[in-house]
C-alpha cells in the first residue's frame, strides 16, 4: 500500500474517531444540580424539541438530541406536555420520558362563557380536581385574598383561559391560580377601562352577555339592551338567567320555566341577579363597559343564533315571527 493511501486511510480513521467522540459527548448528560418544568408545546417537531431542551439547558446539543431521535426513529413519538427534567439525565433517558408522555402537568383549556359547576366537570375529567370539593370551594370562596373584592360565591371570578396544571395540586391552588388570572387580566381591563359600574356588576352583566350573545357583534347591542332597561327600571327578562336558576340547560325556555322563584329569575325579579351567571371572557367584559349607543330594549333569537334588535314591544312582537318563520 502506497503512503499516500496510507495517508488518506489515518486521516479517514481519525475522522470517524472525532465524529464518534462528538456524537457521544453530545448525547453525554450535560451535568447539573436540580430539575427544570420543560414545556413542550402541541405539534412541535423533534427539531424544535431539541432546541426547546438545548434552551432550558438540560441537553449539551440541540442537534445530538435530534439526531438520536432520527436514529432511534422516535421523531414522530415525542408528546407534547410538561416534563420534568434534570441536566443530569442522559438524553436517551429524556427522550424515553417524552416518549411515553410522562408529564407532571396538564393544558387544560376553560372555555369563556363556562359555569363553576361546568369547569369542575372537566378539571374532573382530567383527572385534575374533586368535582364535588372544587365545587364547594367555589361556593364557600370568601377566604381567598387575591386583591378585589368578592363574596362567597366566585362564580364570574374563573378567568376562562388555558391553564397549565401540575398534578396533584390541591383544588385551592387550581382556584387560586384562576383567581390570579381574573386578577391581572380582566381587573385590569375594567380598571383602564374606567368603568361605570363596579366591579362585581360588570362581571355580572358580562356573564349575561357571554351566555345569550353568540355573535361577537350583538356583544355590545345585547349589553345596551340591558343597560337601557336597567336604566328605566324594566325588568332584564333574560332567558340565560331562567336556566341558570333552573340549574340545567335546556334549548328552548318555556312558559312554565319563568315561574321558578329564584333571584336570578330576571323575569320576575327586576335589576340585575345576585351574582354572575358563568365565567365571561375579556370580550363580553369590554361589551359589558362598552354598550353599542342605540336605543334598542328588545332582542329575540334567529336560528344561526344571531339576534334581532327593536326598539318597541310592537317591533318585537313582528321580530319574534320572523325568528320563528326563520327556523322552518
Amino acid at each position: 500500500m502506497s503512503n499516500k493511501r496510507l495517508f488518506l486511510l489515518a486521516g479517514l480513521v481519525l475522522l470517524i474517531l472525532i465524529a464518534w467522540w462528538a456524537a457521544g459527548s453530545m448525547l453525554m448528560p450535560l451535568g447539573g444540580e436540580g430539575s427544570h418544568i420543560v414545556q413542550i408545546p402541541k405539534g412541535a417537531s423533534a427539531g424544535r424539541i431539541s432546541r426547546i431542551l438545548a434552551e432550558r439547558k438540560v441537553i449539551r446539543s440541540a442537534i445530538g438530541f435530534d439526531l438520536l431521535a432520527r436514529i432511534k426513529g422516535k421523531s414522530a413519538e415525542l408528546k407534547p406536555g410538561a416534563y420534568r427534567l434534570s441536566a443530569s439525565m442522559p438524553p436517551g433517558e429524556i427522550m424515553d420520558k417524552i416518549v411515553k408522555g410522562d408529564i407532571c402537568a396538564k393544558w387544560v383549556t376553560i372555555p369563556e362563557g363556562f359555569t363553576v359547576r361546568q369547569i369542575a366537570e372537566r378539571l374532573a375529567a382530567q383527572g385534575l380536581a374533586n368535582e364535588e370539593r372544587f365545587l364547594y370551594l367555589a361556593s364557600n370562596g370568601r377566604d381567598f385574598d387575591v386583591g378585589f373584592p368578592h363574596g362567597d360565591n366566585l362564580e364570574g371570578y374563573l378567568f376562562p383561559d388555558t391553564y397549565l396544571i401540575p398534578l396533584g395540586v390541591s383544588e385551592e391552588t387550581i382556584i387560586r391560580q384562576m383567581l390570579d388570572d381574573f386578577a391581572k387580566k380582566a381587573v385590569g381591563c375594567i380598571s383602564s377601562g374606567r368603568a361605570d359600574m363596579s366591579l362585581d356588576k360588570v362581571i355580572i352583566l358580562a356573564s349575561m352577555i357571554e351566555r345569550e350573545a353568540k355573535a361577537p357583534k350583538d356583544r355590545p347591542l345585547v349589553s345596551a339592551v340591558l343597560r337601557n332597561r336597567l336604566r328605566i327600571g324594566m325588568r332584564l327578562e333574560c332567558d340565560a338567567t331562567v336556566l341558570y336558576a333552573l340549574g340545567r340547560h335546556k334549548s328552548r325556555v318555556l312558559n312554565s320555566d319563568l315561574e321558578v322563584d329564584s333571584p336570578y329569575n330576571t323575569y320576575r325579579y327586576a335589576g340585575l341577579p345576585p351574582g354572575a351567571i358563568a365565567n365571561p371572557g375579556l370580550d363580553c367584559i369590554k361589551a359589558a363597559m362598552n354598550p353599542a349607543k342605540v336605543d334598542y330594549l328588545y332582542y329575540v333569537a334567529r336560528p344561526d343564533g344571531s339576534h334581532i334588535f327593536t326598539r318597541t314591544l310592537a317591533e318585537h312582537q313582528h321580530a319574534k315571527e320572523i325568528a320563528r318563520r326563520g327556523s322552518h
